[in-house]
């Protein structure tokens, strides 16, 4: 029983014999000989292919700018969550070429490539990045169509005659 109380006494501030310290896993900068890093973004069928470099925050697309490629205000904030939340905006020039999917897929593929690639470039960023979800890749895909079904998984009309 006085070893328990012992074990008490311990807790209180005394000094304990220090075991093996416990380091965090330091990732490594990739960077090519250009000062860019390089990324794969996917999401349903779309792959796009993404390098980010320091610059003024030019995003191109299939040699377009992100304004006139995605036209649609929610496609070019999804494309630039990453840099919003680590607070990156403007920081960085970022090359795209995409192909595959819609432009909705694309867009999720873009931000999954710069993700992985600001990731890349700068280590410390990659908890920031994963804790929002954006370095997981959405696997979610569309389902094949069944033989003797009209769709996937709609049935035919039924007739009783």
């Amino acid at each position: 029983m006085s070893e328990g109380f012992e074990a008490l006494r311990d807790l209180d501030g005394a000094p304990r014999p220090q075991g093996p310290q416990i380091q965090a896993v330091l990732r490594e900068r990739k960077v090519d000989q250009l000062g860019r890093s390089y990324a794969t973004g996917k999401r349903k069928n779309a792959i796009a292919r993404v390098w980010v470099k320091p610059g003024k925050g030019q995003i191109v697309i299939n040699g377009k700018t992100s304004d006139v490629y995605f036209a649609r205000p929610v496609l070019r904030m999804m494309i630039n969550q990453p840099f919003k939340i680590t607070n990156r905006e403007g920081q960085f020039d970022v090359m795209v070429t995409v192909l595959g999917s819609g432009l909705s897929g694309q867009a999720g593929a873009v931000r999954h490539g710069i993700s992985k690639a600001l990731s890349d470039y700068e280590p410390e960023l990659r908890t920031t990045l994963k804790h929002a979800g954006f370095l997981t890749r959405d696997s979610r895909v569309v389902e094949r169509k069944k033989y003797g079904r009209a769709k996937a998984r709609r049935s035919f009309q039924f007739s009783k005659r």
